[in-house]
């Protein structure tokens, strides 16, 4: 990563900062008016004429949106008629990491970012009153838009859903039979358990409204008799993790509270597990990442998590999260660096 910048390029990031959100929307219009996947048709170029002919749309909108693409680097002028996307363009048309994070900045954080500075001062997501009434986003999930919740969603599977079939290997390798899985979501996970083995069972322990949607999706795949559910506030510490798990499961998950939150957690998990419980937690740790852009956008959700999610968590070191392991009275026994190339690491750990 460059930190020394001339006095100009420096200038010259400044202002980049300075308009990113309006280049973002240009951008976001691009991608929705139509005009990235026309390009992206049309390898060779096209009139700009052609374009706003096509769309149905005036050469002045398309011309402004041009400009600005031309300005982020998303389209190139091959004349000054004549406009071609570029691999960025490309990018942001066809590759389906950018489609998740551009979808779920514009429909879950764009109008609540706006409030980051009062969330840092009151430690409460300010701008989730954008979105609803609630405490925390988990709160009220279920109850966004549908465009909203499915770009949520969507962001939050496309970041753990490529490590899943290395993940069971993983953890059936000791061969459990009861899986506990805290803060199972929509249930993803633990259907990919009752596929991977015939015998295991799982339990759901999650708030009732996420309880509720899994239930149906579980339902739908035939794996009601395999899985159950126990509704559960996880920072209420009256509410204690049943025993009787071979295996705890929790998949970016830790990442949704404080740091003080995670250790009572750990603690609650702790004295769930027996000497021969595995406890697992998966996570993409931003100082574990093959890529630069993959931290990025990992620092990019902190901001996400103080201003919409909840006011007081963040995405963590893979350092961070084992001085929490340990003062909870756990230990990490192996770790399973970016299992299947993806973003995630698995910690394993059992009571110290």
């Amino acid at each position: 990563m460059k930190k020394e910048f001339s006095a100009l390029e420096a200038k010259v990031e400044a202002q980049r900062l300075a308009f990113a959100p309006i280049y973002f929307q240009a951008v976001i219009a691009m991608m929705q008016l139509g005009v990235l996947e026309l390009l992206r048709k049309n390898k060779k170029g096209i009139k700009i004429s052609e374009l706003a002919t096509q769309l149905n749309l005036t050469e002045y909108g398309v011309n402004v949106l041009l400009e600005a693409g031309a300005h982020a680097n998303v389209v190139d002028y091959l004349d000054d008629e004549t406009v071609v996307l570029t691999k960025v363009g490309f990018m942001i048309n066809a590759d389906r990491m950018t489609e998740v994070n551009f979808n779920f900045v514009n429909d879950v954080c764009y109008t609540g970012a706006k409030h980051l500075t009062e969330s840092i001062k009151t430690g409460k997501p300010e701008g989730l009153k954008t979105l609803g009434n609630w405490n925390t986003v988990y709160e009220g999930l279920m109850q966004l838009p549908e465009q909203i919740k499915t770009s949520w969603l969507e962001f939050d599977h496309y970041y753990s859903d490529d490590a899943f079939d290395s993940a069971l290997k993983i953890v059936f390798q000791d061969k459990p039979n009861y899986i506990f899985d805290i803060g199972g979501n929509t249930g993803k996970w633990a259907m990919a358990c009752c596929k991977f083995s015939s015998d295991v069972r799982v339990k759901m322990l999650d708030l009732p409204p996420q309880l509720a949607v899994a239930k149906n999706n579980i339902e739908a795949k035939g794996f009601t008799n395999r899985v159950d559910f126990h509704p559960i506030n996880i920072l209420d510490t009256n509410q204690k993790v049943p025993q009787g798990a071979d295996a705890i499961w929790m998949s970016q998950f830790l990442d949704c509270f404080a740091d003080n939150e995670i250790v009572s957690i750990l603690k609650n998990v702790s004295q769930a597990a027996s000497e021969h419980t595995n406890i697992y937690i998966m996570e993409p740790f931003i100082d574990n990442q093959k890529y630069a852009s993959a931290a990025y956008c990992l620092v990019g959700t902190s901001i996400y998590f103080t201003t919409i999610a909840n006011g007081n968590s963040k995405m963590y070191s893979i350092k961070q999260m084992e001085k929490l392991v340990e003062q909870a009275g756990l230990k990490v026994v192996q770790t399973f660096a970016l299992i299947n190339d993806s973003h995630q690491t698995i910690l394993k750990c059992a009571k110290a």
